[in-house]
């Protein structure tokens, strides 16, 4: 059986994102047109389909991870260096307004849940998110 984590991550993101889009399970919001994602970014996302790319995105680096994920974890994953002039680079985490609304429209169509592991809130991927990961995967496969 072919796993999401045995073919490539490039191309099963872009597959996601297709199926995403196709059975609309996300919504991109109104505002996602005007913002950037994050403090060090200096200008919006140049792709037109840029909200499904990040919840495929999202949704596998939970199939990956296999834990609960909070949307601070998130916020340091998709982070980068924010370009200083005289002091350096310095890490800037990504907005958290994106990462929060990703997850409750993935929360809302089933594909992640949240659970509470050792008094941790967090979302974990659910059994509907692991089987089109794995459709998907299979038909990237192929």
């Amino acid at each position: 059986m072919i796993r999401a984590s045995d073919v490539n991550q490039i191309d099963l993101v872009n597959s996601l994102a297709e199926e995403l889009k196709k059975e609309k399970l996300l919504t991109p919001p109104s505002w996602s047109k005007f913002v950037k994602t994050g403090s060090s970014k200096d200008r919006i996302p140049s792709q037109e389909d840029w909200w499904y790319l990040r919840g495929a995105s999202i949704l596998r680096r939970m199939y990956l991870d296999n834990r609960p994920i909070g949307v601070n974890r998130l916020r340091r994953v998709y982070g980068d260096k924010e370009k200083n002039r005289y002091s350096g680079k310095h890490f800037q985490p990504a907005g958290g307004a994106i990462i929060r609304k990703l997850l409750q429209q993935l929360e809302q169509s089933g594909l992640i849940m949240k659970v509470k592991i050792q008094n941790r809130p967090g979302r974990r991927i659910a059994p509907k998110g692991i089987s089109l990961s794995d459709k998907t995967a299979k038909k990237v496969a192929k």
